[in-house]
């Protein structure tokens, strides 16, 4: 397998790319700062790419971490395989051992976004051995999602657009219409006003248009329906840090606060006037609070 194209316009000084293969897919990643220094792996959310993370990438380098940013299976440039069982919680996790198999790193710090930090959850109750700090930005624990979405009828009615999702083919024919106009207009309505620029939304819509991606991405939802082994018993022992948004129009705050149950060395933090985008709106807060967790 081959990468057929690069993202090289959006590199910044110090950033370069590369192509991990981790067994059945390839995975396009960009990476910063030294190889030899401590990894941090940063995992973007829906319906990102790695470039979500262009605001902190620089920051943790400079910072002396090896910063590696993946494409997630099936966004942007890496492989987007078809069927829904290509993208079980599970095979995602598979993906992140894989990748820090081939880095070679016995540990990794792993820094996750909504879907980032959901695979996140599960990578640290699955491999306890392979990680030394969490972090989960606006990402709920996988095992505790539908259970909030039950108790709480102001979550459920948040969580709604998964269930839209679940329908074959009508989502992607509702998101792709008009240039993915619904998607433009979600992450403007959802974000604080001047987040995502019309550019910012152009060059995300050029990923959404990648063979096969579209359909890729809700998978990650349809998949949520599959057999998957149940982890909320297994306390995460990782030192862990939870980021929200006050503002998260998806994830109400008691959704991060019941996160802090699953881990034995756990803190939650909010932030004021933030939305679920809070790693693009307060970029300097966000680096400000991963740089004294991820060093100190």
């Amino acid at each position: 397998m081959m990468l057929l194209e690069t993202d090289t316009t959006l590199l910044e000084p110090g950033w370069r790319e590369s192509a991990h293969d981790v067994g059945d897919v390839l995975l396009h990643v960009v990476e910063a700062g030294d190889p030899g220094d401590p990894v941090v792996v940063l995992l973007h959310g829906f319906p990102e790419f790695w470039w979500g993370w262009r605001h902190q990438m620089t920051a943790l380098a400079e910072a002396g971490h090896h910063v590696v940013v993946p494409d997630l299976r099936g966004h942007n440039l890496s492989d987007a395989p078809s069927g829904v069982a290509n993208y079980h919680l599970d095979v995602l996790v598979r993906d992140v051992v894989g990748l820090v198999a081939g880095l070679g790193a016995d540990q990794v710090d792993l820094v996750g976004h909504d879907w980032g930090a959901m695979v996140g959850w599960r990578f640290a109750a699955q491999h306890p051995e392979r990680l030394r700090r969490l972090v989960a930005l606006a990402g709920p624990h996988p095992d505790l999602l539908l259970r909030s979405a039950l108790s709480s009828p102001l979550q459920l009615v948040r969580s709604s657009y998964a269930g839209l999702f679940q329908l074959p083919w009508l989502p992607e024919s509702v998101l792709r219409a008009a240039g993915f106009a619904l998607l433009r207009r979600t992450l403007r309505s959802t974000s604080a006003p001047g987040t995502f620029s019309d550019a910012d939304l152009d060059r995300h819509a050029e990923a959404w248009s990648r063979p096969g991606s579209l359909t890729a991405m809700l998978d990650y939802y349809r998949a949520l329906r599959l057999p998957r082994a149940s982890l909320a018993a297994v306390r995460v022992t990782a030192p862990t840090l939870v980021l929200w948004g006050e503002n998260d129009v998806f994830l109400d705050t008691g959704v991060g606060e019941a996160t802090l149950v699953q881990c034995t060395d756990a803190r939650l933090v909010v932030l004021d006037g933030a939305t679920h985008w809070l790693h693009h709106e307060q970029p300097e807060r966000v680096n400000g609070e991963l740089l004294a967790f991820l060093t100190g």
